[in-house]
């Protein structure tokens, strides 16, 4: 008899601080040009959906970014970011895709935008029973969350990864598994897991 278990396996990304735009002048309230690494086309479409980061060299704290695009719910979606002296501005929001960045005001010197650490990857965007998990640790221990439907439904589990690169982890699923109603979503840092193997029905 044939099981009807799947998996998903998911392997942490790098940030990269201008792999949406490079480092470049800004008019005012004119669009960075999407055209570093991790663009194509104009538009960024990330493996998993993660944070966007400013970065400016001058002091933009009275300025803001305004980012467009999806979620990891392909739901359309805009995010104001505040920036920053002389630094790197982080949002909060996990973009899918990236339509567009603009800044809002005149940037006082060059700005970059890139990915941040922060990620939301799908494991099935549907109705699915958790049914169990392997991951593989880095040398900084965090929390992995596991939440139904988006990126802030609810937290159906979590668990503490241990600060000891290259180890693994299994957790345990209990009964039959977990069950996510509309799509189960893994939140996680990048620093803080290397990898994360999980199988549904």
């Amino acid at each position: 008899m044939s099981s009807d278990v799947q998996s998903t396996f998911i392997t942490a990304a790098a940030a990269d601080t201008d792999g949406l735009s490079v480092a470049a002048a800004v008019g005012n309230n004119a669009a960075l040009v999407l055209g570093g690494a991790l663009a194509s086309g104009g538009a960024v479409t990330f493996d998993q959906p993660r944070n966007i980061t400013i970065l400016s060299a001058g002091n933009d704290a009275a300025k803001s970014f305004t980012v467009v695009g999806t979620d990891e719910t392909a739901t359309a979606v805009t995010e104001s970011i505040t920036g920053a002296n002389a630094g790197t501005a982080t949002g909060t929001t996990h973009f899918a895709t990236i339509a567009s960045i603009t800044a809002v005001g005149n940037p006082a010197g060059n700005v970059s935008a890139g990915s941040g650490t922060s990620i939301a990857a799908p494991m099935f965007r549907g109705r699915m029973r958790l049914k169990g998990i392997y991951c593989v640790n880095t040398g900084t221990a965090g929390t992995t969350t596991f939440r139904e439907e988006s990126d802030s439904g609810e937290i159906r589990m979590q668990f503490n990864t241990v600060g000891s690169a290259d180890t693994a982890e299994y957790p345990d699923i209990p009964d039959d598994g977990l069950l996510f109603r509309g799509g189960g979503y893994v939140l996680y840092t990048q620093t803080q897991l290397s990898s994360i193997t999980v199988f549904y029905a």
